[in-house]
């Protein structure tokens, strides 16, 4: 089964409503970024997901020390870190980490040093990701079959059935692909997603 991550969740409805869309795991953004919550907006979401089974919370950061995410970690109770910056092999955390490359001028990095899984996302000048930026998606189709991976930038319900079916990654990311504006998800859309990911699994 392909991982639906709903990344750059700001709300606790937010978060309720990607839940009940399909979602396997919800990203709250810790560092410098147009979606970015404080500690007690995130201790809410964490509230209105409620008890197991929930989806997993993921804690971006973006050149955080090992200190700083494992406080939060702490206080927040997530289930994985995703690491958005220069963070090097090795970086120690709690919670499993799934680190975050860029790919630039077709160039896909493999990943070596970091744990599986890892998250491929369009290269973007401030190197945040989360620009919404498309890239050539099947570039990533070889090292789907060695890694397990995440697949981010650009992902919409019309272009994400392809992509599963053609590149059939561990996961898929989308944040602004699901938003009815800059930082609030829509159900509707979130709901599409999904479904449009699980038919896409039956196109392979």
């Amino acid at each position: 089964m392909t991982r639906v991550k709903i990344c750059g969740v700001t709300s606790a409805a937010d978060a309720q409503a990607a839940a009940e869309a399909g979602a396997d795991l919800i990203g709250i953004h810790f560092c410098s970024s147009r979606r970015r919550i404080s500690l007690d907006e995130a201790e809410r979401v964490v509230q209105a997901l409620g008890d197991e089974p929930r989806p997993q919370l993921v804690g971006v950061f973006l050149d955080a020390s090992e200190e700083e995410v494992a406080a939060v970690c702490e206080r927040v109770s997530l289930d994985a870190v995703q690491l958005h910056g220069s963070e090097a092999p090795g970086f120690r955390a709690p919670v499993p980490v799934l680190k975050a490359l860029k790919v630039r001028a077709g160039m896909v990095p493999d990943g070596a040093g970091w744990p599986d899984p890892i998250l491929l996302d369009a290269w973007s000048a401030d190197g945040r990701g989360g620009s919404g930026q498309a890239w050539d998606w099947t570039l990533a189709a070889e090292l789907s079959r060695s890694r397990r991976i995440f697949l981010a930038g650009g992902l919409t319900a019309a272009n994400v059935g392809r992509l599963v079916a053609q590149v059939a990654p561990w996961g898929v990311d989308v944040s602004s692909g699901v938003e009815s504006e800059e930082g609030r998800k829509d159900s509707e859309l979130m709901r599409d997603f999904v479904g449009a990911v699980r038919r896409g699994e039956g196109g392979r």
